[in-house]
């Protein structure tokens, strides 16, 4: 599911900083690392293991991640052949650090993901390795997994290789200054073709009948010691570098489908209810959404720089509940297999350095291309991954979901009493009573409670702040 992004700025001293301080010892997650995880990354850090690498530094790599990133899994080179285009895709060789049941790899185990704030992150390893060591930072040479997938005119995928080698990124881009460069025609190939590529694969999405969600993201802006909720929407830029990550995870998860044995990203149909009840938010935002017309279609119809599209890119995540995590061996699939909203077979291996289950994955292709068996050390985790990473993705959630609530209920704390104009997104079927609003504005996302008639889904109600606390990351409505 996409996260929903949350950005706060200000000086430490404020109360939402202070609470969002406080969540983190409330949900009692770890606070720095212990010391043999710091003396044994401190180690590898000097002397990973590189003796499989090809040397492959003079490909022209670049990536492109938010400004302020530090942790760079992925290191791009596009370029056109003679029918068609090669990707080269350089991931971060995360295995060439962390010893198999070393004290890096039993930590990493512990924390199964990288836990975002809105003010920082709990990472998933040290940041001597995930933002030093093992980042694919500019003019470095780093151990990579160097992915090559040859595409035809049309941008489907007809070649598929993946090779430990070493690498160097040139350039360190961010999402503006490429968006920047491609509209004025002023980049380079290998990036201009990131539109090229990027689009053809958006349309590929489309005749597989895939979706991504532009969720925009949501930025807490400090002002006169008040807040505001701001949208950012996303640029096509990121939509264009998010379908090379998709890329790869596809042709990752084939590879493992071959050889039978492998680890996929699965998603559920959505069921009719949960489309029923997307509807009805559609109508109560005045999203036109003609019955014969797909959910898909009406998705990428939207403008996330409004707000009231915005809102409802929000309420479509709902649709994408139900992923998980789904090991298969002796080829036989799993059912589902495919992920609904990728409407492909599907694995994460892109994002080693803020995710577990992609160390795996990737040493399953490996194994895969290579045509032997994948190491001792990966099909012992297999059985027990998906648990793990179930168990990672719960607590990745509930950290979203409790500083959205920091977040909402600082931005509120001083207008409690106050009367809103919403629509009511969901209601809890054993408690008509209860469930949750949108708020127009500012654009809140809401529990409603203490009413005596069935709230009505879908439809526009009044409703009045009774309770906006970040100190409890709290805020509740009633009707009005």
């Amino acid at each position: 599911m996409p996260r929903r992004h949350l950005h706060v700025t200000g000086p430490a001293e404020t109360p939402l900083r202070a609470a969002l301080r406080t969540l983190r010892t409330t949900l009692e997650l770890p606070d720095g690392f212990p010391p043999d995880v710091l003396a044994e990354a401190e180690r590898a850090a000097g002397a990973p293991t590189v003796a499989h690498h090809e040397d492959l530094t003079d490909l022209p790599l670049f990536t492109i991640d938010p400004p302020t990133s530090t942790d760079l899994d992925q290191a791009m080179h596009l370029e056109r052949r003679h029918r068609g285009f090669r990707v080269h895709y350089a991931i971060a060789d995360v295995a060439a650090f962390v010893r198999p049941g070393g004290a890096l790899d039993t930590e990493a185990h512990r924390r199964v993901t990288t836990l975002y704030f809105p003010d920082g992150k709990v990472p998933l390893h040290p940041a001597l390795l995930s933002e030093g060591a093992a980042s694919l930072l500019p003019g470095q040479t780093r151990p990579a997994l160097l992915w090559q997938i040859d595409l035809d005119p049309e941008g489907g995928a007809v070649d598929t290789s993946v090779r430990r080698a070493l690498v160097r990124s040139r350039a360190k881009l961010d999402y503006a200054g490429v968006q920047r460069q491609i509209d004025t025609e002023t980049a380079e190939e290998p990036l201009a073709l990131l539109r090229t590529i990027g689009r053809l694969r958006e349309e590929q999405e489309i005749a597989r009948g895939g979706i991504s969600l532009n969720v925009p993201e949501q930025e807490i802006v400090a002002r006169d010691g008040a807040y505001d909720l701001e949208y950012r929407a996303t640029l096509p830029a990121e939509g264009w570098n998010a379908q090379i990550s998709l890329l790869t995870g596809m042709a990752a998860a084939h590879l493992m489908a071959e050889t039978g044995t492998g680890i996929l990203r699965t998603l559920p149909v959505a069921p009719d209810g949960a489309v029923a009840r997307l509807r009805r938010s559609a109508g109560a935002l005045r999203i036109d959404w003609p019955h014969h017309v797909p959910y898909a279609e009406v998705v990428r119809s939207l403008d996330p720089r409004r707000a009231d599209h915005a809102a409802f890119l929000q309420d479509c995540t709902t649709l994408l509940r139900g992923a998980d995590y789904t090991v298969f061996e002796h080829g036989e699939l799993p059912t589902p297999a495919v992920h609904a909203a990728v409407a492909d077979l599907y694995t994460h291996c892109t994002a080693p350095l803020r995710r577990l289950v992609d160390r795996y994955a990737a040493e399953l292709c490996l194994a895969a291309v290579a045509e032997h068996e994948p190491p001792e050390w990966v099909l012992a985790a297999l059985p027990g991954l998906p648990k793990e990473m179930a168990d990672g993705t719960r607590r990745a959630n509930t950290v979203e979901r409790e500083c959205v609530d920091v977040v909402e209920a600082a931005l509120l704390m001083d207008r409690v009493g106050e009367v809103f104009d919403a629509y009511v997104v969901d209601v809890k079927d054993q408690e008509p009573t209860t469930g949750t609003v949108h708020i127009e504005t500012p654009a809140v996302i809401a529990r409603i409670e203490g009413g005596t008639a069935r709230l009505p889904l879908g439809e526009r109600l009044r409703v009045r702040l009774t309770q906006a606390d970040p100190g409890t990351a709290k805020i509740l409505f009633t009707p009005a």
